[in-house]
């Protein structure tokens, strides 16, 4: 049988794709009978990466002309909601490598960008792990970038780094303070094996333990001008951004849905074993309204992506949507907790895993202020380029 990568020259309707989705549910049981694990250790979910990796889905959002599965943004949702069903830490980490890879396939199908194609063929022919150091690398960017001959010192530290053991680039940027006063942040990839970077395990967290979200540090790492893929002023919102920021969300946020889904499962499955009453029926059908809420809002932030225009308004519309998921799959696992009852305390049923799970929904940007200021400006006609 032919590889993807043997294939890929061959006319696109000759190529099979790989069906991601029935490959993540293939994976839940042995996903979700070590989550419980790395949770107790705080541990990364390294032997769930690994099947993920065996699997496949490594470079599933890779374009099929350049060796990947040629999955698109609602395929790729789908697989990391069902995979946050049996371990939200593995859906998680990996929801940040497979946006990661989203972003330049799109730009490479969307907008033509034939910069992409080195790193995308990479990631599919060496099944390369890319990681994202998130938050800590939002609109104002961090860690500080001296220009030097030839190129750039970087000195950083990336907190949120998730997979951070298991990535091979970390795709990341650092402030450089020009002699003008301006203040710009440049983007680059770094090889995860350079001597220069380092992992500190700083991941002890009350929930998505598994992630593995540690700091990367850059002590005095070179980066040559032609590894600079662009520069933006620090504090504004880019073009750039503003395509990570439509695209990455519906991402993310379909692990959190998840999340909630599998809480609710559990409590429903918990609560028939008990002698029906009014007030557990009155819970269940308030836990499966929150999330219905949650579920319609995230398939918004899809079909906003789905649009293929990245802009202020797209970014409007998903970043409303991320709130509205957070607000209701907390309110919907809350509720989860409640129905199962006393039973949902302990850690055996796997409830108050999910519990704590879900509460990292609060801290992805747009958080709740910003969010709101965002989309009141937007709103009002007021600019919006400073607001994250």
């Amino acid at each position: 049988m032919q590889s993807l990568a043997e294939t890929a020259t061959q006319p696109e309707a000759f190529v099979r794709k790989p069906d991601i989705v029935e490959i993540a549910k293939s994976l839940s049981i042995a996903l979700g009978e070590r989550a419980a694990a790395a949770d107790e250790r705080d541990e990364f979910v390294r032997e769930n990466y690994a099947l993920l990796k065996e699997a496949g889905l490594v470079e599933a959002g890779v374009p099929v002309e350049l060796g990947g599965g040629g999955a698109e943004l609602p395929e790729l949702a789908e697989m990391l909601r069902i995979l946050a069903h049996a371990c939200g830490s593995t859906a998680l980490a990996f929801a940040m490598h497979t946006h990661q890879v989203a972003i330049p396939a799109w730009r490479w199908r969307h907008q033509n960008v034939s910069a992409v194609e080195p790193l995308l063929k990479r990631v599919a022919a060496e099944r390369l792990v890319l990681l994202s150091s998130g938050g800590s690398d939002w609109i104002g960017g961090s860690g500080k970038a001296e220009k030097v001959e030839g190129g750039y010192r970087i000195s950083a530290r990336k907190a949120f780094t998730s997979g951070a053991e298991a990535g091979n680039i970390l795709m990341t940027g650092a402030i450089h303070d020009g002699a003008d006063g301006t203040r710009s942040v440049i983007h680059f990839g770094v090889p995860m094996a350079a001597p220069e970077v380092r992992i500190e395990n700083t991941w002890h967290t009350l929930g998505m333990r598994g992630t593995g979200s540690n700091d990367v540090v850059l002590d005095n790492l070179f980066i040559p001008d032609a590894n600079v893929a662009f520069s933006r002023r620090s504090g504004e919102w880019h073009p750039v951004f503003q395509i990570i920021s439509t695209l990455a969300f519906p991402l993310i946020y379909a692990v959190y849905l998840g999340v909630a889904e599998s809480a609710r499962e559990i409590a429903i499955t918990t609560a028939r074993k008990k002698q029906p009453s009014e007030d557990a029926t009155n819970i269940a059908g308030r836990m499966d309204t929150a999330l219905r809420a949650a579920q319609l809002a995230h398939r918004w932030m899809v079909e906003v992506a789905m649009r293929n225009s990245p802009s202020a308004e797209s970014v409007n519309e998903v970043m409303i949507g991320r709130s509205l998921v957070a607000r209701h799959a907390i309110e919907a696992t809350e509720l989860a907790m409640e129905l199962a009852g006393g039973a949902s305390f302990y850690r055996a049923n796997g409830l108050e895993r999910r519990f704590r799970d879900i509460q990292g929904a609060r801290f992805h940007p747009l958080q709740a202020g910003p969010q709101a200021r965002y989309a009141g400006a937007m709103a009002l006609g007021q600019p919006v380029a400073n607001i994250f």
